[in-house]
């Protein structure tokens, strides 16, 4: 294969030699185990899907049945886990699916998995912010009695989807930029610290989750749960059966814990073991409480009243007093617990960066390390610059809906990929084996297009400009920088 190949792979065998060729004591520290693993994945995976993006989904696509999306979004993950897994534990390098990608699809599809992870984490990161500020604007009104001027914190945009983009009036949304910002300068001192902190959050938030579910469950209405499939309005995916898929294919951001996980698979101390736990044990104690929060919000409050970045504080007031001792707890819950989850995408983000600066397809600094901290620092301050501007300044709509066609982008060719190594590569060394692969493999990808098939045109067509602006960065810079380029 000529060196100038687009579709040049690296082996398996050299991407496992970067990941245990750590002895210059150059690399990233090596301090995570299976239980900082799982806890960074239920730290990512529990947030917005409940926080924000449940009640917006049941309210514009899905209404009660939300739950199905649900679990029609859980069993893709479930598929897709599984290969995350196996190429986990193969190839523990921070790159994540990038890193698959390059490994069994090619250069080029390494790339355009690459630059469209940046949907997945960098916008992740911003759309997750714009909850956490919901949160954070409705505890100090109706908790603290302190009205936060809604000039700072807003979108000074929004996406209707007849009239399109209107003006609010407001200048950016600060509470989300400040969130963004302290997170990112944690990130920067050091992983092992960014870990303590994301485990004390998760504990948490999960105990409050558990006490809504809990509490909540003696408000469900059944009033509320009819008809569990609202009528299509006459439009594909606004309720009705379209609208379960619609919903699915939203929500489906929700389950991006799992993917970050696998970011952090150089600072793990046992990659073949612990990822492969790490990733399916917080998929699967998340999957079974986002169901139950879905069935409790949307039978305590009509779904048409869900439409808001902080629906479960809505849930709760509207019950009045009875549950009004819960109410700043379930706040602060949601507040700590979306701190979390900016923090596990604000993580996966500079480690893509940092994998791809390695390879040559992006510049060196990219790449470089504080010679204390041992982080990707500046891509993590370019990140955090970033994430910072889109939270303050885009409608939560629109950023949810590019994270999930990148997120399930990326979902598919990872497991399309684990199948084309299983054909070209039988023999490599496997920790973890997805079971039943043509059945896992076909089941992952073929539900995640299915998904990305529900989500609206717009979507796509934001999906194909992004796509192109990555195509001319690589073309211009990455091809002729690549390390395989330079390389005899």
């Amino acid at each position: 294969m000529e060196n100038n190949n687009i579709f040049r792979k690296k082996s398996i065998e050299d991407l496992q030699e970067e990941a245990f060729n750590e002895a210059d004591g150059k690399g990233m520290k090596k301090t995570l185990n299976a239980t900082n693993l799982t806890m960074l994945g239920i730290g990512a995976v529990i947030g917005a899907g409940i926080f924000v993006l449940t009640g917006n989904a049941a309210a514009q696509y899905a209404g009660p049945s939300i739950i199905l999306s649900f679990v029609l979004s859980g069993l893709a993950c479930a598929f897709a886990g599984l290969c995350y897994a196996e190429f986990a534990a193969m190839i523990p390098i921070a790159g994540s699916a990038y890193t698959y990608a390059y490994a069994t699809l090619g250069e080029l599809i390494a790339w355009i998995i690459g630059w469209d992870l940046i949907l997945e984490y960098l916008f992740a990161a911003s759309t997750v912010a714009v909850g956490w500020s919901g949160y954070v604007s409705n505890f100090f009104k109706e908790n603290l009695h302190i009205t936060i001027p809604s000039s700072i914190t807003q979108s000074p945009f929004i996406l209707d989807p007849v009239s399109g983009w209107q003006s609010t009036g407001s200048y950016f949304n600060f509470p989300a930029v400040f969130i963004v910002t302290i997170v990112t300068t944690l990130l920067v001192i050091g992983i092992k610290e960014s870990v303590k902190f994301n485990n004390t959050i998760v504990i948490i938030k999960v105990i409050v989750i558990l006490l809504f579910i809990f509490f909540g469950f003696s408000y469900v209405s059944e009033e509320n749960l009819t008809p569990f499939i609202p009528e299509n309005t006459g439009e594909f995916g606004s309720f009705g059966w379209s609208g379960i898929l619609r919903g699915a294919g939203v929500i489906f951001f929700s389950y991006i814990g799992f993917d970050a996980v696998s970011t952090a698979a150089q600072e793990t101390k046992n990659p073949q073991r612990d990822m492969p736990i790490g990733i399916l044990a917080s998929l699967a104690v998340c999957t079974i409480i986002y169901i139950l929060v879905a069935f409790v919000l949307t039978g305590m409050i009509d779904y048409k009243l869900l439409n808001s970045p902080n629906p479960i504080a809505i849930a709760i007031d509207s019950v009045g007093t009875d549950l009004k001792w819960l109410s700043p707890i379930i706040k602060l819950g949601a507040i700590a617990g979306l701190s979390s989850v900016v923090l596990v995408m604000l993580m996966g983000q500079p480690r893509i960066f940092y994998s791809m600066s390695k390879d040559g397809l992006l510049p060196p600094l990219f790449s470089k390390l504080h010679p204390k901290f041992k982080t990707p620092y500046i891509s993590s301050i370019i990140t955090g610059i970033f994430a910072a501007l889109l939270a303050g300044f885009l409608p939560i709509s629109l950023l949810g809906e590019l994270v999930s066609i990148g997120t399930l982008l990326a979902f598919a060719i990872v497991c399309i990929g684990i199948m084309v190594l299983r054909v070209k590569q039988p023999n490599a060394k496997r920790p973890f084996k997805a079971p039943f692969i043509w059945i896992t493999g076909t089941f992952g990808a073929g539900f995640a297009i299915i998904q990305m098939l529900g989500l609206p045109l717009d979507t796509w067509i934001r999906l194909f400009i992004w796509m192109a602006l990555g195509f001319l960065i690589y073309f211009i810079y990455g091809k002729k920088n690549s390390i395989l380029n330079k390389s005899k």
